[in-house]
């Protein structure tokens, strides 16, 4: 850990507890996080002798939700959602650094949604799915059009933009969307900021109906050991669901604002973010100046111990999606923003980097 002031200090420094590095490992896992704030995807990797993290962070345009599925991997950005492939044998000869990386995340596809600010995105057996906050619905996103939408929740008259009830989280469960939150259940534009604090909802996208409300901002539901779990932002709690009777057990309440959640294993790893500074919601949360904090806490569930954490110094306040990498301790990703990607040549049977130009 370094003591030396945040002037000083380099960017996306982190200090972290000593025992993380060697849970990664042991895990085989890396990290992977979103901050539109920063404009980032950060991976963050355990070196080899359990001592040190290695973080890479990666310039995307607000990037959101991150979803993977086998060796695909897709981001909702600012107006539109990147699709990426995993290459291990590109990885192994990256020109830059050779014979590091164990995966290389390479952009594939990119689909132009426009600004319908999209959050959470999943794979589904069909294809993807994404929140799509601005116009309060579950889309499709498949490149016919900006996006198709598929559901809404039943108080939405019709899907017209204006970010209604500001939907957010979705699970998909079986291939299908299966449940969503919302920070409200608003019918008029922004409305959902009347009651930001205890006005949120849990809904059933089968049966269009809300299943627990009065939630503190609920952020990042996940499904793990056939349980449903999700954050509340204002309050700093994570909690379990009970579908049976509409209601939650509080897990473990935390002094900071939750969000961006994932089971790996018999771990939680939940994201945090600072409080923004002169906003009028977050004036209205009841925590401590201890909570103004962002990075990873990591939760032992059998025991619901907290064995870990990575609190950001600088250039990271906000974290919208935490993610796990699994089997790769080594990952690397390419934006589009930036040539490399273009020299990267994969068939089914081969790979090659091209030489660059000069």
């Amino acid at each position: 850990m370094n003591n030396n002031t945040t002037h000083s200090l380099a960017p996306f420094s982190a200090r972290f507890s000593p025992q993380v590095p060697e849970l990664l490992n042991k895990l085989n896992c890396s990290i992977a996080l979103s901050t539109y704030q920063a404009g980032k995807v950060v991976l963050i990797s355990p070196n080899q002798n359990n001592e040190q993290l290695i973080t890479l962070p990666r310039s995307f345009r607000k990037p959101m939700g991150i979803a993977v599925k086998g060796d695909k991997m897709a981001i909702s950005l600012k107006d539109e959602v990147i699709v990426f492939q995993n290459s291990r044998p590109l990885a192994e000869h990256y020109p830059n650094k050779q014979n590091t990386y164990d995966s290389l995340w390479v952009p594939r596809i990119t689909y132009y949604t426009g600004l319908v600010d999209m959050h959470d995105i999943h794979f589904g057996d069909d294809g993807i799915y994404a929140v799509n906050t601005s116009f309060s619905c579950i889309c499709k996103v498949d490149g016919e059009y900006n996006f198709k939408p598929y559901w809404k929740p039943y108080f939405i008259d019709e899907v017209m933009p204006g970010d209604l009830c500001h939907l957010n989280g979705l699970v998909v469960l079986n291939g299908k969307p299966k449940y969503v939150t919302a920070l409200g259940a608003s019918t008029s534009p922004q409305g959902w900021r009347e009651n930001i604090i205890g006005g949120g909802i849990l809904m059933d996208v089968d049966k269009n109906e809300i299943l627990l409300n009065g939630l503190s901002m609920p952020h990042s539901p996940k499904m793990y050991n056939n349980n449903l779990y999700l954050l509340m932002s204002a309050s700093g709690e994570f909690i379990k669901v009970n579908l049976e009777t509409n209601s939650y057990e509080t897990i473990k309440k935390f002094d900071g604002f939750c969000r961006g959640l994932f089971f790996h294993g018999d771990f939680a790893f939940i994201g945090f973010s600072k409080l923004r500074k002169n906003s009028s919601t977050f004036a209205k949360l009841s925590f401590s100046d201890k909570a103004n904090f962002s990075g990873i806490k990591i939760i032992h569930m059998p025991t619901q111990a907290e064995v870990g954490e990575i609190i950001y110094e600088t250039s990271v306040d906000e974290i919208y999606e935490v993610i796990v990498l699994e089997n790769m301790v080594r990952p690397n990703i390419l934006n589009t923003q930036d040539d490399i990607h273009k020299y990267s040549l994969a068939m089914p049977n081969t790979t090659f980097w091209a030489k660059k130009e000069g």
